[in-house]
């Protein structure tokens, strides 16, 4: 069995390999009274596999969620706020907006309270009963404030998507989680 499996391993590791003979042999010259001259065995040149690692360019199929976006008309809340001892007004979108995966959501802004030169605008996030499966997708909505420059915060009332994008917001549970942390603002807007 061990003179099989050698003779076995003996037979693969030859035909694994490139073997060219570089130049012949010679046998020893005898003379009668025993003595010989040296000999020269063949020699043989024995290549084995090139390996070589890199990188090489492949054509893939690679999965991707395309957003497209189309232009449409719409009704959109348009705020003009005077400020006392401000001439100077700008026309701004506040947007908000958030990635949700799992099912279809609907955002939007319910109301915008102001307390000195800080706008509060609170959104809504609410989980619908459609499903999306495995995609994600942007939901936003955005009203329009010609006002001298303050400073917005964005609250957004609902469960934080598990996604990074929603980073930027405060989500909170209810809207009086906010009421009972400001002692004084006016409403402004509301849905």
């Amino acid at each position: 069995m061990k003179k099989l499996l050698l003779l076995v391993l003996s037979i693969t590791v030859l035909s694994s390999c490139n073997i060219k003979k570089e130049e012949k042999g010679e046998l020893p010259d005898l003379d009668v009274d025993v003595t010989a001259d040296a000999g020269e065995l063949p020699e043989y040149e024995v290549n084995w596999a090139d390996v070589e690692v890199g990188t090489t360019t492949k054509t893939l199929d690679i999965p991707k969620v395309v957003i497209i976006m189309e232009e449409e008309t719409v009704e959109v809340p348009f705020i003009d706020v005077d400020m006392p001892n401000s001439d100077e007004k700008m026309e701004q979108t506040i947007m908000v907006e958030a990635e949700v995966t799992d099912k279809e959501h609907e955002l939007e802004i319910i109301e915008i309270w102001a307390s000195g030169e800080q706008l509060y605008v609170i959104s809504k996030l609410e989980s619908k009963e459609q499903s999306i499966g495995d995609k994600k997708m942007r939901v936003s909505d955005q009203v329009t404030l010609n006002a001298p420059k303050l400073d917005i915060k964005h609250y957004i009332v609902g469960a934080r998507p598990d996604r990074m994008f929603n980073t930027q917001y405060d989500y909170l549970n209810t809207i009086e989680e906010l009421k009972s942390s400001l002692d004084d603002y006016t409403v402004i807007y509301s849905k």
